[in-house]
Parts: C-alpha cells; structure tokens; sequence
C-alpha cells in the first residue's frame, strides 16, 4: 500500500537523521554543557549566561505515520502542535491534546507540561504518548515505552526539561474530530458556583455524551466564564479570530459561538490568551497596522525575547521610578481547594483574567516528576507584571503563590522562574525518582540538574 510504502521511507529517513545528530553529540569534544538549540522557546525563566554546547534538532520535524482509525500517529520531537495539526485535521482526526501555541514542540510539551480543555478527559499531553525515542546526553538513543526495560524513563521523561535527554519520536493518541466546534459560554458571577458547574461539565459521561472541550476564564472576583465546546459536522458561518475580532472579549458578549476546528484549537493563538494587550493589540487600529500575519504567539514571543535581552522593560522601570514583579504561573490545584486559590488570586495577586482549565491524572499517578494530584484538578494561568511595594522583594508575588500552590495540595509548571528550596524542590517534584533516573541515563552529567535548571538558571 502507497500510505504503508511512505511510512516506511519515512521511518528509514528518521532513522538516518537520529544517527548523524547521536554522532554529532558523541563525537563533540567541547564536554560542555548540553543545550537545545531552538528558534522558539516557550519558557519564561531567567537563565545564567554561560557556554553551552548547543544540539541542533530542527531537522527533526516531520510526522512519521499514523493510523487515525486505531487512534495513533508518529512524529518528530521538534514537530510544532502547528504543523502537526495541519496534517491530522485533513483526515478527521487530531492530537488527543493539543497544547494552546502554535510554536510548542511535541518533544517540548512531553519535556515540560501541556494542557488544553481536552485534559479533562485525556489529561496532560505526556498522559497520551504510548512510546517515546529519547537521545541521552551522552549520545545513546534508546526507545522507551511503559513496559519496556526502560519504563523508567519512560514514567520519568515528562517535567524533566530535558535534563535526561531530548525527546527524537514519540507516538501519541489521537482523536476523530468533525468540521467545527460549537461553543457555549455560561456566566456566574460566584466562584463556588463556577467551579461546581466546572466539576459537573468534568463528570464521566457515556460515549458522545457532554462536553468534548472544557475551560473558562475568572475575569474578576465576581465575574466568570465557562466555556463548553462540541465538535459539530456544519456551521451555517464560523468565527474569525485570528485578525481584527478577539477570543477573550467574546466571552463576555455571547453566549453561543461556532469556529472552525482549527480555529478552536488556535482561539488563543492569535492574542496569547490576552497577553497581546502588553503590546497594546486590543486598540482595532494596532491589529489593521500589524495585519494577520503578525498576530499570533511566535511574533510575541520574539518581542519578549528582545525584551529579555535588552532590558527595555526594566531600563523603562527605572526611568519612570517604578518596579514590578513578572508573574507567569500555570498551577494545578485539587478541585478542593479551586475556591480558596480563586480567592487567593484576588486577596494577595490582582491578576485578570485568568485562565482555568481542567485536567485529570492517572490513577495511580505514573509520572514521579509531576505528581498530579488524585482526581480532579484545576489548573489556573496568570501572566502579567504587578507593581512592588515598598518593603516588598522583588519575587514576593512568586513566592507567595509557590506557598498557597503547596498549602493546597497542588503544584506549579517548571517553565517560568521558581524559587523553592532544594528541600521543598525535592519533595514537590519526585527527586528521589530523579536521582536514580540520572545516574543511570547521564551519568557524566552532561546535561544540567532539574533543581539548577529550574531554579538557578543553569
């Protein structure tokens, strides 16, 4: 068959890419050490200048295969959710998971953390891969799978930032999707029953029952939204977002949308959830200059890299006598405590909006190195800059929610800055686990330690 003839070529042609990158790594006398080399990144954690040495794996970008009916598809760890969903939608299916940028990696949604309001049902990105091919630090490639002789790392791989290598394949599930996705948004303005009506959408249903997508936006204290999403065959129009109408703000006017499946999965794309409005993106006139083209999240990523880079932000501070704290934060709490961390949010953050979205573990939880709490959880983003007070340190904001995160019983995504202890660190993210996993598979330690990376900036 001409589909099983391309995927075997495209195997063979991975093959020989995997083993010029592995000799590459082995053969490199420099010992530095190890870095991804990569165009975009999607962290937001301060990082020590220093010399690395950096491993280039853009070629290793392609889908390898897939069977859509049986549920699976084969990719190329640096493949961006972009790419990967323009191939599957055209034959009715799509990533079980599919995290909210365009430009994240599926070897980097399995090295971190990825969510989407699918994870209510399927649960992070790294729940829905079944086999893993893994470059260590060292240069050995090994594949590994829940019950092969390297489970392990296979269990361990997801939250370690590529401290025990770099993802080269994985096979992850997938889904049946329909042309559109139809959307109803439902308003409260309580927390409690906001997060009871989230838990009821989240109850398990029989097949082609409830929701297929699930997630919500607190825009204030008194003011929520929770959006329930189905896939449907037609649509007499759809909805456009990806130009001059915004996402966010139609929350608050409509009660009911239709965008195509590929414009659901992008709705936060275009405006980095609302994040665009730091660039001033919610004036009309802005997004009629800028153009399409531009709006989206890998134009606003490269405007915060510059940031970074130079300073501006900070010079600007201090020009104007001012400080501010940059608080970006994805954490998952117990449905429990969703109401105690709402109110949290408004007592000591002052963020708006912020993002929630509903994900379920494995029971018993199979990843060591983030241990999703049992059961139900929420997970709640926020991303913005506060003002410092006076007497206040400059990560106070930061510190303050790593304490409720671990009073409530939940934990924090490692991409943006982290500032626990070594001893808390250790505890909150399976170290134990860790150490083990390192000794075996760098023991040179080539690549950096979790804790140095995370949290000195290594």
């Amino acid at each position: 068959m001409p589909q099983a003839r391309a995927a075997r070529e495209a195997q063979r042609a991975h093959a020989a890419r995997v083993r010029a990158v592995a000799e590459r790594l082995r053969q490199d006398p420099s010992r530095k050490p190890l870095a991804l080399d990569k165009r975009t990144s999607n962290l937001f954690r301060h990082r020590q200048r220093a010399a690395r040495q950096r491993l280039d794996l853009s070629g290793l970008n392609q889908v390898l295969g897939a069977d859509t009916q049986a549920g699976w598809v084969d990719v190329e760890g640096m493949l961006t959710y972009e790419d990967l969903v323009a191939w599957t939608l055209p034959r009715g299916a799509m990533p079980a998971v599919v995290p909210q940028l365009k430009t994240i990696t599926v070897g980097g949604a399995l090295a971190g953390v990825g969510i989407e309001a699918t994870s209510f049902r399927h649960g992070l990105v790294h729940e829905t891969m079944s086999a893993l091919e893994v470059l260590l630090p060292g240069g050995e490639v090994v594949r590994c799978t829940a019950d092969n002789e390297h489970a392990d790392l296979f269990h361990g791989f997801p939250n370690a930032y590529g401290t025990l290598g770099y993802a080269l394949s994985a096979r992850l599930r997938t889904q049946p999707t329909q042309p559109f996705v139809h959307v109803r948004h439902q308003r409260f303005d309580d927390p409690r029953a906001f997060f009871d009506a989230l838990a009821a959408a989240c109850a398990p249903m029989p097949a082609g029952v409830g929701s297929d997508f699930v997630d919500g936006v607190l825009f204030g204290p008194r003011e929520q939204v929770l959006s329930l999403a189905r896939f449907v065959p037609e649509a007499a129009r759809a909805s456009d977002y990806t130009w001059l109408d915004i996402y966010h703000e139609s929350l608050r006017r409509r009660e009911e949308d239709t965008l195509t499946t590929a414009g659901y999965l992008w709705r936060w794309d275009t405006d980095w959830f609302w994040c665009s409005r730091r660039f001033g993106l919610q004036h009309r006139w802005l997004r009629h200059l800028l153009g399409r083209r531009y709006l989206n999240s890998r134009t606003y990523t490269r405007w915060m890299r510059w940031n970074a880079r130079w300073r501006a932000a900070q010079r600007l501070d201090r020009l104007l006598g001012q400080r501010h704290e940059s608080v970006v934060q994805d954490v998952d709490i117990p449905l429990a405590g969703a109401v105690a961390f709402a109110e949290f949010l408004r007592s000591e953050v002052g963020i708006w909006p912020v993002w929630v979205c509903p994900v379920r573990g494995s029971a018993p939880p199979r990843f060591p190195l983030y241990p999703l709490p049992d059961g139900l959880c929420v997970n709640f983003g926020f991303w913005d800059v506060v003002p410092v007070r006076a007497g206040q340190s400059p990560d106070h904001v930061n510190r303050r929610v790593e304490d409720a995160v671990l009073r409530l019983g939940g934990i924090k995504s490692l991409y943006s800055d982290t500032f626990f202890t070594r001893e808390v660190f250790d505890r909150a993210y399976g170290m134990d686990s860790y150490e083990r996993l390192k000794a075996r598979y760098d023991p040179q330690g080539r690549a950096p330690h979790l804790f140095d990376k995370c949290v000195r900036g290594a």
